[in-house]
């Protein structure tokens, strides 16, 4: 697999029973603590070895950072780095630095998958459920969190759902049968991901606004407008790909594609295996919820009701 499906890493066939996924994300500080920093920026690098079905195994730190940055920041960055790659069982084997103005961190990862238990973004199946493992919301939150207007408890959720590791939710469905496709919900939003996943098998992905699940106070600052200059490049980008309710509320139109860090999982899986992952889920993590299904061609690839 490689770039042309849009999926979420490249997989090498090593032998009959071996493939190896390959992955590299970084970004600039999402939040003011470097430890913070460090993890969210580590669990969003190594969520597309999850999203492809996969168990990650070596990573390299990607590292870019001013002189003028405190030693204590640079050692809080890597700390929080390191403990999260050791909580997915991987192993961090070395890295490369360069100086730069701005802060930039991140992982290469490498991790390893049967052939045959491989997971696409894009082999979604008429009928399906779709099931999406953590809350939105995380874009517009920390647009909210620059400006010094999140209490503690919902700069908390919002640090703590960034900073879980996707490794739960895949571990809890990995020996399951019917999950057909899997993607994670990253800079594309919701919507964005969803059209990835239906936009060549003619399908049509419905996404049941009432029910997908918010970070605390998200829909307060949606409404505020504190909403990322990438929610409106990704309305742009699915314009004529997304049918939208008239009476859906402003906030929650703006959630639904604001981009989010490291965020949840978004399974299809076959309707009648729905209940059985959706309880191995709840037990793995906190706030899996169905928020869709699969039907068939329609005038839009997704459709919002």
């Amino acid at each position: 697999m490689g770039f042309d499906t849009s999926d979420d890493a490249c997989v090498y066939k090593i032998t009959d029973d071996v493939a190896a996924i390959h992955t590299v994300d970084f970004f600039t500080p999402i939040v003011d603590d470097p430890y913070q920093f460090g993890q969210i920026a580590a669990a969003n690098a190594l969520s597309d070895v999850y999203a492809m079905g996969g168990r990650p195994k070596l990573a390299m730190n990607v590292f870019c950072f001013p002189e003028t940055l405190p030693k204590s920041a640079v050692q809080a960055i890597l700390q929080g780095g390191y403990e999260k790659v050791q909580e997915a069982d991987a192993i961090i084997c070395g890295g490369h630095t360069i100086q730069d103005p701005v802060p930039k961190y991140g992982l290469s990862v490498t991790g390893f998958v049967h052939p045959d238990r491989i997971l696409r973004n894009n082999t979604i199946q008429q009928g399906d459920v779709l099931i999406l493992t953590k809350p939105l919301g995380t874009g517009v939150l920390t647009n909210a969190d620059r400006g010094g207007l999140l209490s503690d408890a919902e700069h908390k959720a919002m640090v703590d759902c960034m900073a879980a590791l996707n490794k739960y939710a895949a571990d809890a469905v990995r020996s399951l049968d019917g999950v057909h496709a899997c993607t994670d919900v990253t800079g594309f939003s919701l919507l964005g991901h969803s059209y990835e996943m239906c936009g060549e098998s003619g399908l049509t992905v419905i996404i049941d606004s009432s029910r997908v699940p918010l970070l605390p106070g998200a829909d307060n600052y949606a409404s505020m407008g504190l909403v990322p200059a990438v929610a409106y490049q990704n309305m742009k980008h699915l314009k004529d790909k997304v049918a939208l309710p008239k009476d859906l509320p402003s906030h929650v139109h703006d959630l639904l594609f604001d981009p989010q860090t490291s965020g949840g999982l978004l399974y299809s899986v076959a309707s009648q295996e729905a209940g059985r992952i959706m309880e191995a889920l709840q037990k793995a993590c906190q706030t899996p919820a169905v928020i869709g299904h699969v039907e068939g061609p329609s005038s839009h690839p997704v459709m919002v009701i």
